[in-house]
Formats: C-alpha cells, structure tokens, sequence
C-alpha cells in the first residue's frame, strides 16, 4: 500500500517543519522538550497524519533507533543538546504550519505534549510499528531500519476504532 502524499500542499513539509512547531508549542507553553521527547512528537503526527488524512505529513524516513522512533536529519540538528532541552528561539511568523495540519498537530500536543521522554519512548516501544522494525535486533542494537508507513497507519487505526467502541 503506497500512502500518497497530499497533492493540495504547495509546499511539501519537512520533519524539521513538525519539529519546529511542537519546539514553538513547547516554547508557548512553558514546556521545554529534549531532542528525545521531539522525535516521539514527531513520529506521532506522522503517524495520525496517516490515519486520519491518509498521506503523509513529511516525507523523510522515521528509523527505529534504541530509543524509540527517530528522524535522523532531526536528530542531527538538535544533537548539540544532548538530553537537555533544545533552546531555539521560533517565530510565529517562521512557521510553515496551518490549518488542518496545525490541527493535527496541536491535537497530538495535547495528546501527548504532557508526557515525558521517557514515557513516550517506553510507550513506542510497546507498540507494533517500532517493534516490527527492530524485529531480531538485541535491545542495546544500533539501527537504522526504517519503520513502515503501512504498519504506522494499520496500527494506529486499530487503536482508534478501539477508542470508539470503548465509548
């Protein structure tokens, strides 16, 4: 299953964009976030993105690293904060967000915005995509597998029809 990219966007996004926004989010809200908290922030728009407007948000591949789910050229741009928070000023005006994007991605910060790092790697580890993707690899393992669009947007789905009948 190929998952289209958005053919109404004029301007393809970048997971540095998502990024970006949630640090801006982060910033507004008094809520510092670690480059590991961001990359959890990030796998989770794009996976909802699959769901719930069936195309991708950014096109660069999310690896299944040891802590969890990880754009790489994200990781690379924050890496000189270590596990402290990454202190970037973002504009509003800077943005490349609206819309139903900005949406979605205001309601994965809500969902997930107030966890921590660790919980957040602790929960994509127990979740289907990441798992599949570090299949055979001992825990402490360096990877760059990357984890599947189609095992995101199946399982993800499953989730939320689980929601629905649950209410």
């Amino acid at each position: 299953m190929k998952i289209p990219m958005a053919s109404h966007f004029t301007k393809t996004l970048k997971a540095q964009d998502v990024g970006r926004y949630f640090l801006y989010l982060a910033k507004q809200k008094g809520k510092p976030i670690t480059n590991k908290k961001l990359q959890k922030l990030v796998y989770y728009a794009q996976a909802w993105s699959l769901v719930l407007n069936n195309k991708k948000l950014f096109s660069e591949p999310i690896e299944a690293w040891v802590h969890g789910p990880a754009v790489r050229s994200l990781y690379l741009q924050y890496k000189k904060f270590g596990f402290e928070p990454i202190k970037e000023e973002i504009k509003a005006d800077t943005l490349n967000i609206s819309g139903k994007t900005k949406e979605l991605l205001d309601t994965v910060w809500n969902a997930y915005g107030k966890l921590d790092a660790g919980y957040l790697e602790m929960l994509t580890h127990s979740e289907e995509p990441w798992r599949e993707a570090r299949e055979g690899l001992q825990s402490s393992e360096s990877s760059g597998n990357e984890i599947s669009l189609r095992t995101m947007k199946s399982y993800y789905s499953k989730k939320m029809e689980e929601a629905k009948k649950r209410k």
